[in-house]
């Protein structure tokens, strides 16, 4: 008899749950927050001494309000992505005239020298070291200028805001407006921004955040994105504007995953993981003066030099296969010459090609070597600059001498801007994958988290290039 009655009072419960309303949890907790700030103000009184604190709510006003927050949120980002942009140039260059143009010759003749077999030195030098100074020079300047300041918001107790401003998005996203947490987390890394969503108590809303994540631009993504748009969107207006293009591109790219974000959250709010969205408390923390130099010292040490290195221990072994599948043949054809070709046909459907295609496929464990893995299977497959193995790519000393060798290769605007897609729109890195399976414990979400936004991508990419090529 309890039993039943028990059952009873649950069902009745469930029902005068949906008859409330959506908005019945945001109105209760705006309700006793605004008794709470009425009882402080009619029995707290402050001195002159609190007026920082004063001063603290005035700026809230402003970076959170309904006409200033959003403005003032790609102000922020676009400002970090230019210094970015300009500031990595110069050092970028740097790197790859001391890599390729001094040490890579001096290890060919130090292997001439000792007779070592024209193979071995393939293999070690123009496989193995090259994936790594690639990496170095296209990714390590990018993010040691974007890493630290970054951190610097992160410090200063901006991101906070940025959550705050997000979280009416997310409501009716049917998500949890805490997903704007991890999504912060997931520009600088999302196996990272994976695991935080264990700050999301409700199961359903956790995994809504985690499905979604990879539609933050990760860490190793926001150079490729920076080195094409620098390279190709700056290359069609005149040079004073070229800069502010680019960064144009990038933060439309970034605010392009935002929108998928959105979307694809909507969706599955909607359907498989259909629920109720929990309500959002967020105190924001008081602003705080940086501590800058410790900041940027811990950000280029556990940001910067540890993504770098994680890419490095990826790039060697890649650039092994990628040297062995430019050199081994199968008839006339090598195997990364078959392979190409074979994708070729579907590449060019979606606005891309066999080498990029091929390049995703080597660059599953790690984000930060498609750029260098793409420019290694151009020169060794097509022969640019002499063969297999040698020429233009050896004697880079610009960001300009990577854009004559992705033009050299067949590349136009449209397969810039598909890349900069697909970037958005792609499996997750290896770590990410495997970070999904051990957070959700299921095979059948993490095949969904992996395969969806590759799915998204090709459906996106192919749409771009029909239209562009009906256009022009």
């Amino acid at each position: 008899m309890k039993e039943n009655n028990i059952d009873k009072i649950i069902e009745l419960s469930n029902e005068l749950r949906w008859q409330i309303g959506d908005e019945f949890h945001d109105n209760l907790t705006e309700g006793i927050y605004a008794d709470a700030a009425d009882i402080v103000k009619d029995t707290v009184k402050t001195n002159d001494s609190e007026k920082r604190f004063r001063l603290d709510a005035k700026i809230d006003k402003i970076v959170t309000s309904k006409y200033f927050g959003f403005p003032i949120m790609f102000l922020i980002l676009g400002t970090v992505l230019w210094l970015t942009i300009v500031g990595a140039n110069y050092p970028s260059s740097m790197l790859a005239t001391l890599f390729l143009d001094t040490i890579h010759p001096i290890l060919k003749s130090g292997a001439e020298n000792v007779n070592m077999p024209w193979w071995l030195a393939g293999f070690l030098i123009d496989g193995v070291y090259l994936a790594v100074a690639w990496v170095i020079a296209v990714m390590l300047p990018p993010m040691a200028i974007f890493f630290p300041m970054f951190t610097l918001l992160e410090d200063f107790g901006y991101l906070p805001r940025v959550a705050f401003n997000l979280d009416a998005l997310f409501n009716k996203s049917g998500a949890h407006g805490k997903q704007a947490l991890t999504m912060s987390m997931g520009f600088g890394c999302n196996a990272a921004g994976v695991v935080a969503t264990r700050i999301i108590d409700s199961p359903r809303e956790r995994l809504i955040a985690i499905i979604t994540n990879n539609f933050s631009l990760c860490n190793g993504r926001w150079p490729t994105q920076i080195l094409i748009a620098t390279i190709f969107i700056g290359a069609v207006v005149p040079e004073s504007m070229s800069s502010f293009a680019s960064l144009l591109a990038v933060i439309g790219i970034a605010v392009l995953g935002m929108a998928f974000m959105f979307g694809v959250s909507w969706a599955l709010s909607k359907t498989v993981l259909k629920g109720e969205v929990s309500t959002f408390n967020l105190e924001l923390p008081p602003y705080r003066p940086p501590r800058f130099w410790k900041t940027i010292y811990t950000s280029l040490i556990d940001r910067t030099l540890i993504v770098l290195w994680r890419a490095i221990v990826f790039a060697a072994p890649a650039g092994a296969v990628i040297w062995l599948i430019s050199n081994l043949h199968i008839g006339d054809e090598t195997i990364a010459a078959w392979l190409i070709n074979g994708m070729d046909g579907f590449g060019f459907l979606i606005g891309l090609n066999g080498v990029i295609l091929l390049a995703y496929i080597v660059a599953i464990p790690a984000n930060e070597i498609v750029i260098p893995t793409i420019l290694m299977l151009t020169v060794m497959v097509t022969g640019i600059g002499g063969g297999a193995g040698a020429g233009v790519m050896f004697e880079l000393d610009s960001i300009n001498a990577t854009g004559d060798i992705l033009r050299a290769g067949g590349w136009t605007l449209l397969t810039a801007i598909n890349l900069m897609l697909f970037s958005l729109l792609h499996n997750p890195c290896s770590t990410t994958i495997y970070t999904i399976y051990k957070e959700t414990n299921s095979a059948k979400w993490t095949l969904v988290a992996s395969i969806m936004p590759v799915i998204l991508g090709f459906i996106v990419c192919f749409l771009v290039a029909q239209i562009w090529r009906l256009a022009f």
